[in-house]
């Protein structure tokens, strides 16, 4: 309980600061309450999950105060929303890209979740992107349009393709997550609103699918499919969950992928916007 407090302590520590140091100190305290949480079964799985999620949070953390150090040296400005140096916000954008599991720096992800137990890995996937995700909007003016395009669109390639042979709830979970952000870091190109409804969308997905899994104990493709004559109506919310979660029509998760696609398009980016939207196929398929 100490550390779960820990945990939200940190994240709201970083979402209301206005100085990078604060901001910095704020991740620092959410990712040495996760460890634990992660490393609590005292399996060496577990023990793997945390040493990989720990080594890939400190470099992150490190490049934050690198970046936010170098901003402040050239520009003598410590506030989050002043971040003007190119160098440094490129470096941010990195950084927080690690944090959030954006491809191409995304390999940490699938392992963390598979190492851990499935409330864990509710955690990972939610309330571990709130905080990057608040720095990321306060630093939108500032944010390098190359570099979140570039990220953005790896991400919704690379996390529908890698999804397709898995089997393991957690990794899909973790391919979903990863395609997920990448349209977050497009809709950050375009406008902070959008970012948050497709933020507060695909936390509600995930917590629901991930809800699911924990009530029915499912670890694999395989044990949902057993679980089905158990629970039908649990089941169909689930078939639901899945298909909102790859943007079908008529669902919840098909409208921010229609907000960024239809702002996209308005500002000429049609390559890209065709990309993205073929990049939703795999994703569905293996939902």
């Amino acid at each position: 309980n100490l550390l779960l407090l820990n945990l939200i302590l940190g994240t709201i520590i970083t979402m209301v600061s206005s100085h990078w140091l604060l901001a910095w100190a704020g991740l620092e305290m959410n990712t040495l309450a996760m460890i634990p949480i992660i490393s609590k079964q005292h399996h060496p799985r577990a023990t793997e999950a945390a040493t990989k999620y720990f080594l890939i949070q400190a470099t992150a953390s490190a490049l934050i105060l690198f970046a936010s150090t170098t901003n402040a040296w050239k520009t003598g400005q410590w506030d989050i929303s002043q971040l003007s140096l190119p160098e440094s916000t490129i470096m941010m954008t990195l950084a927080l890209a690690m944090k959030l599991g954006i491809a191409p720096l995304h390999f940490w992800l699938p392992e963390v979740l598979q190492g851990s137990s499935l409330p864990t890995a509710m955690i990972i996937s939610t309330w571990q992107k709130l905080a990057p995700t608040s720095l990321l909007l306060l630093t939108i003016n500032s944010l390098n349009e190359k570099t979140l395009v570039i990220l953005g669109l790896t991400s919704t390639l690379l996390g529908g393709w890698l999804g397709l042979n898995q089997t393991q709830m957690r990794k899909i979970m973790a391919f979903s997550s990863i395609a997920h952000m990448g349209w977050l870091f497009m809709a950050l190109m375009i406008n902070p609103n959008i970012t948050l409804i497709t933020l507060i969308i695909y936390l509600l997905l995930t917590t629901a699918m991930f809800t699911t899994l924990i009530s029915t104990t499912s670890k694999t493709l395989t044990d949902l499919g057993t679980t089905s004559p158990l629970a039908p109506m649990l089941l169909s919310s689930t078939m639901l969950t899945l298909m909102s979660m790859g943007g079908l029509p008529p669902l919840t998760g098909f409208m921010p992928k229609w907000l960024i696609l239809s702002e996209l398009i308005t500002n000429n980016f049609l390559l890209i916007s065709t990309a993205m939207a073929l990049s939703t196929l795999p994703s569905l398929f293996f939902y």
